[in-house]
């Protein structure tokens, strides 16, 4: 394919790309206002985060599964379907329990459109002139993440659009999407029958959801050491044993384990997990804190997250044409795990009255972890698989990714309702208010300051701040772990061609083309 027949194709990609990132960015800022509507805590807050990320991480194998087995431009139209109907079902929705769950069906579409997105550049592209493309994906998912906020500030502040709109405006993005890939997108369909591990797809989406749940309720409903938590991660850790046991005999297992023969894909699962901590977590937590502890407006919230999406934009692009005319990705991998380490580290000394200054330093430098981490663990492993696993092997990454994601917002969010509750408290005792006078914070609701006691907003605020600094603190060695896990992949130069031969790595796990 020529470099205009590339682009063309990977148009519709590109906008269901930016359909699909947008879908969770666009609510990040609008959130307060919505669950100030639905009457939702911060349980209710994170869930609605969290739960498309988990239809997104149970589903995200079974896609890389289907595009090995059938049309890839099929599946990326089915996904933009599944898109589409579930965003108009959430913009429906009446209480906190049916916006989550069309959350989860919004999740399942996205998951396919970010997995396949890749998958179908992977098939077009070979590895040396990837890291170029990439770099376009990167720039959207930038984009997206930039305009999600923006655009849904701006919905949730205008009085005759309302928050629903939130999930109604990628609806005609999605159609485009849609009829762009019918006339760009020609790939070669593979006609073998599929054979979909389904009880594998149960079982990771069981341990992966009772884990969840867990995290979530932990220390709040229960206590770490209660007999709930003795079930539910006894529960996780026998579905994930179950797990592997039902892949070691599937015919088309969603996860073949003899994947992880090769160092490269092992490695890079394991930094992606964490990395998808930071991924998830900086634009979730970064919203609540300019909003609650800062005082903003869902607009100006997400115009302050800028120096973090132009950070990743502008490292992203670059490192993809670095990448494309060199061949070398393992130090962008390794700056990039050390910037996200060092960013969170920075943002955990966050408080309500730190200066936006150094914010913006603070968030520049996890924006660029990000940048040069997220595509580039994906092209790391493409490099490394045989053409027949190259769609289970990309989605696995991004399994890894979004579940690290799903399980770390899931966990930071439980941590920051005590936190916050903890110094509100602290901060009430100190003020001389008694119990009774925070009956105005709504309970469990997010507080909404404009309707607050002038003297208790600065209590929240100051509450706030100290929490979700906490989270961020909390945060930094998971980043620190990627660090250390992404030094010790080797880094073998990318090939010319578009994928290896098929040839099985040997037993002692070496994969084809990796050197000893």
């Amino acid at each position: 394919m020529t470099h205009r027949e590339i682009l063309e194709a990977l148009s519709g990609l590109l906008l269901g790309l930016f359909v699909a990132v947008l879908s969770s960015t666009i609510v990040s800022n609008a959130l307060p206002t919505i669950l100030n509507d639905l009457h939702g805590g911060e349980s209710a807050y994170t869930w609605v985060i969290t739960a498309a990320l988990l239809s997104l991480t149970a589903s995200t194998p079974i896609w890389g599964k289907l595009s090995d087995l059938v049309s890839k431009k099929l599946l990326v139209q089915l996904a933009l379907v599944i898109y589409i109907v579930s965003s108009t079902l959430a913009g429906l929705s009446q209480n906190t329990s049916e916006l989550i769950a069309c959350r989860v069906l919004q999740g399942l579409g996205a998951g396919g459109v970010v997995a396949l997105g890749q998958i179908c550049l992977a098939a077009m592209v070979p590895p040396r002139e990837r890291g170029r493309y990439s770099g376009y994906f990167g720039a959207v998912f930038a984009l997206a993440t930039i305009g999600g906020p923006l655009i849904g500030g701006v919905i949730v502040d205008t009085g005759w659009l309302g928050w629903r709109w939130c999930f109604y405006v990628g609806i005609p993005f999605s159609v485009i999407a849609i009829i762009v890939l019918q006339r760009t997108l020609h790939l070669p369909v593979v006609k073998r029958k599929a054979k979909i591990d389904y009880l594998g797809a149960v079982l990771v989406a069981g341990a992966v959801s009772l884990l969840m749940v867990w995290v979530t309720l932990a220390g709040k409903n229960y206590a770490w050491g209660s007999w709930q938590t003795v079930a539910m991660v006894g529960g996780g850790l026998l579905l994930a044993a179950l797990f592997v046991l039902t892949e070691r005999r599937a015919a088309e297992p969603i996860m073949p384990l003899t994947l992880f023969r090769h160092r490269t894909v092992s490695l890079a699962a394991v930094a992606s997990a964490f990395v998808g901590i930071g991924m998830y977590g900086a634009t979730t937590f970064l919203s609540q804190y300019f909003q609650l502890a800062k005082e903003k407006t869902p607009t100006m919230a997400g115009i302050m997250t800028l120096p973090m999406i132009l950070g990743l934009a502008v490292s992203s692009a670059v490192a993809g044409r670095m990448i494309t005319k060199y061949g070398k990705w393992k130090a962008y991998l390794v700056a990039g795990t050390f910037l996200l380490a060092l960013g969170f580290l920075l943002l955990g000394t966050a408080r309500a009255d730190t200066s936006y200054g150094l914010l913006s330093l603070y968030m520049a430098a996890t924006g660029v972890g990000l940048g040069l981490t997220s595509q580039n663990l994906v092209l790391a492993v493409q490099n490394t698989v045989t053409a027949k696993e190259l769609g289970t092997a990309s989605s696995t990454v991004t399994f890894f990714r979004t579940m690290g994601g799903a399980m770390g917002v899931s966990a930071l969010g439980a941590l920051l309702g005590t936190r916050v509750t903890h110094y509100l408290t602290q901060n009430l005792a100190a003020a001389h208010i008694p119990p009774a006078g925070a009956a105005a914070l709504g309970g469990g609701d997010l507080p909404d300051l404009h309707t607050l006691p002038a003297p208790l907003v600065p209590l929240v605020t100051d509450a706030f701040g100290h929490g979700i600094g906490t989270v961020f603190l909390v945060a930094a060695p998971f980043a620190a772990v990627a660090f250390l896990v992404v030094l010790l992949i080797r880094e073998v130069p990318l090939r010319t061609a578009a994928t290896p031969a098929a040839t099985p790595a040997p037993a002692e796990a070496q994969p084809v083309g990796e050197s000893a």
